[in-house]
This record gives C-alpha cells, sequence and structure tokens, in this order.
C-alpha cells in the first residue's frame, strides 16, 4: 500500500507515540500509554490485503511471567507476515505491557482478552470505547513498569 509505513517500523512508531506529550518530569500513567495504543492502532501498515493481515488485541490478567506476580495489561498489534509468494509466514507482534504490584482489586477483575481485525470487524472507536471501560479503574494509576518489544510468533 502506498503511503503506509512498513511493518518493520512498527515498534518506532509505538514508541515516538508513548513519548509524544511526555516530558522528563512527568508520570507515565495507564491512560497516557492507552491513548498512546490508540494512537497507534488507528495508524495503518503496508499489510497483505487480507483480513487478518493487521490485529489488535488487548488483554490482561495476573501473570507471573518475569519471576514474580504482576497483573499486565498488553496492549499488542499483531502482523501478518507473508513470504514472496504472499503466503502466510509467520506473525510479529509488537507489544506495550502494562505491569501494577498486585493487588486484590485487580486479582478481582481476573483475566480477559479481546481481538480487533482491521478490514475485518466493524467499529474500531466502538472496540477501543469497549476496551477502555475495561481500563477503567487503572487509566489513573502509574505501572510500576512499562515494557514494549516486539517478537515473532
Amino acid at each position: 500500500m502506498p503511503n503506509r509505513p512498513r511493518l518493520e517500523e512498527a515498534l518506532d512508531f509505538l514508541r515516538a507515540e508513548l513519548a509524544s506529550g511526555q516530558s522528563e518530569t512527568t508520570e507515565r500513567t495507564t491512560r497516557g500509554a492507552w491513548l498512546a495504543f490508540m494512537r497507534f492502532g488507528r495508524r495503518r501498515f503496508d499489510t497483505a490485503p487480507t483480513p487478518d493481515s493487521d490485529g489488535l488485541l488487548f488483554q490482561y490478567g495476573t501473570y507471573a511471567f518475569s519471576g514474580r506476580p504482576m497483573f499486565t495489561v498488553d496492549l499488542t498489534r499483531q502482523f501478518d507476515v507473508t513470504d514472496d509468494d504472499g503466503e502466510h509466514d509467520h506473525y510479529v507482534q509488537v507489544h506495550c505491557e502494562l505491569r501494577y504490584e498486585p493487588e486484590p482489586d485487580l486479582d478481582a477483575l481476573g483475566s480477559f482478552d479481546s481481538w480487533f481485525f482491521h478490514d475485518a470487524d466493524a467499529g474500531l472507536d466502538e472496540w477501543f470505547a469497549a476496551m477502555e471501560g475495561r481500563l477503567a479503574q487503572l487509566l489513573d494509576r502509574r505501572p510500576s513498569e512499562i515494557d514494549l518489544y516486539e517478537e515473532p510468533v
């Protein structure tokens, strides 16, 4: 697609969105990360013209990925990477993980996940609004950690 950034640039775009509006003295809140992810999620990248080539994943739960349990909100963008013949080769996921110290009210949220696919699902604004509702009690909190990374899956 013309005028669309390459998939290899996605992590840099997410980093730039997260950094925009931040100063050295501004604490990063969940709201700031969520707004950055929404801007990132609206930007279209040069993907294959298939319904599952560009997806957004919102998920949370209490996990011990880093060795100790943390309540984790994982905001993910998944791209389908195709080979030279246009066939599926693998996926690349770009993550923005927000981690919080475990608390009873966060543990009570349990776990949740929801997908949105550009070119397959209608209503990106509605999906964003529904996911933001799931974040309501976290929006003004400051995560203990924010991790941005990319991985093939």
